[in-house]
């Protein structure tokens, strides 16, 4: 069973991956590069579940809606998220 905290950075993870790619579908690049800045020191310094929850909901969201637009995913990913994005592909 989830516990409160557990689904809320889930939900939160969604919701930024919503904003960054409005952001970047409006053409306000910096503006979603300081969201993908702050997924990747979450990424980074976060624990388990934060780095579960910005790998499978918001990197899985954010490049899947961005592909079917067909922005180049890669160029935008900071370090650490592009291998993680790089890990994804290779899997399916």
């Amino acid at each position: 069973m989830k516990t409160g905290n557990y689904s809320s950075i889930y939900n939160r993870m969604q919701r930024m991956a919503e904003l960054t790619v409005t952001m970047v579908l409006a053409g306000k690049i910096a503006r979603a590069c300081k969201c993908l800045d702050a997924a990747e020191k979450l990424f980074l310094s976060g624990s388990y579940q934060t780095r579960n929850a910005v790998i499978n909901v918001f990197l899985y969201d954010l490049s899947s809606i961005l592909e079917l637009h067909h922005c180049n995913v890669k160029m935008l990913l900071p370090a650490s998220l592009q291998k993680e994005y790089i890990k994804q592909n290779n899997a399916f």
